[in-house]
């Protein structure tokens, strides 16, 4: 028991750790001046991942904090990445057994089905609540497609990383209730 803790405990360290590292590397100048290829969102792909291997390790509210603090951090709609997160990640949670059970390109496409919602609510609620251009201008479309195409192509290495890493799926009935 007190070993399941230490290693849950280890777990949600290492990803919050993680998400610390990614969004300073988000914060960074990444060539001034130069227009470029949007990236993918690194954070979202690592969370959703990490929440379909090791759901224990990623409490709900680990990731709203993340979340939240990237909000902040990168200048976004206060609360809103955050809220759309957790609602993702919960939903991720709860058919994570399903998921695995059908293999992983089944888990990608409906991770790129999450993340595509993700990116039309954000813009559907912006638009409906006209959050107003000087607090948060809405990103043109092209650009944030860009940017939703990049994460879910980086899923699959993100998912390669962690299992480099060491972060693997549980074994069946493995897991603390």
């Amino acid at each position: 028991m007190a070993m399941s803790r230490q290693r849950q405990l280890l777990g949600q360290t290492s990803y919050l750790l993680a998400a610390l590292a990614l969004i300073l590397a988000a914060l960074l100048p990444q060539s001034p001046g130069r227009i470029a290829w949007p990236g993918p969102d690194l954070l979202m792909a690592v969370t959703l991942a990490w929440v379909l291997r090791r759901p224990e390790q990623v409490p709900v509210l680990a990731v709203a904090l993340v979340m939240l603090a990237a909000d902040i951090l990168l200048f976004r709609p206060l609360g809103l990445g955050a809220a759309l997160a957790v609602v993702a990640t919960e939903v991720a949670r709860r058919q994570q057994q399903r998921w695995r059970a059908q293999g992983f390109l089944v888990e990608w496409l409906r991770v790129a089905i999450l993340m595509g919602l993700m990116v039309l609510a954000e813009r559907v609620i912006r638009t409906l609540f006209l959050v107003p251009a000087t607090l948060a201008p809405l990103p043109p479309l092209g650009p944030e497609a860009l940017r939703l195409i990049a994460s879910i192509a980086a899923y699959p290495l993100v998912v390669a990383l962690l299992a480099a890493l060491g972060l693997r799926h549980a074994a069946p009935g493995a897991l603390d209730p």
